[in-house]
């Protein structure tokens, strides 16, 4: 009865572990603009954690101090984890901003100058260093056309065509 109890415990117990580990980003074309907008989003605590181990030091995002730090800790973030190229021309983003909602962190960014897009090529890593159980889902919008797609570690690239 004893090691059922024990055995009972720890099912428990690793049934309640961090069920899941995805990001969600999100980016939509502005015809009249030239540019794809949008957020990315990821739990805190992970990207806590991952921000944590690359800076060595400990990185609150629930009560932040000093923003203008944090955004840049985000931007440099995203540089080394997202990239893109719309008709096989790479484009770097501008890191907008970032707010914080409940458990998660939704980061804004926008690639500008960005011709029509008739295939967008992203590579996602986000938290791929830390997590291997990580999912990354991409929603990307052209003119109305949504498509998603979704990778898991090790898989970055993603491939839309318009």
């Amino acid at each position: 009865m004893r090691i059922f109890t024990i055995l009972l415990s720890l099912f428990f117990l690793m049934a309640f572990k961090h069920p899941f580990y995805l990001s969600v980003t999100d980016l939509k074309y502005n015809a009249q603009d030239k540019v794809l907008q949008g957020s990315v989003k990821l739990f805190v605590n992970d990207l806590e954690a991952a921000l944590k181990k690359i800076n060595n030091q400990t990185v609150d995002l629930i009560h932040v101090k000093d923003t203008i730090q944090i955004k840049k800790l985000l931007h440099h973030y995203l540089l080394k984890h997202l990239s893109l190229k719309v008709n096989g021309l790479p484009k770097a983003f501008d890191f907008i901003g970032f707010e914080r909602e409940q458990e998660a962190i939704w980061m804004y960014i926008e690639f500008k100058k960005c011709e029509r897009p008739k295939k967008i090529e992203l590579e996602n890593s986000l938290l791929f260093d830390d997590i291997k159980l990580q999912t990354n889902i991409v929603h990307l919008e052209v003119y109305d056309e949504r498509k998603s797609l979704k990778s898991n570690y090790p898989d970055k690239q993603f491939l839309f065509e318009f």
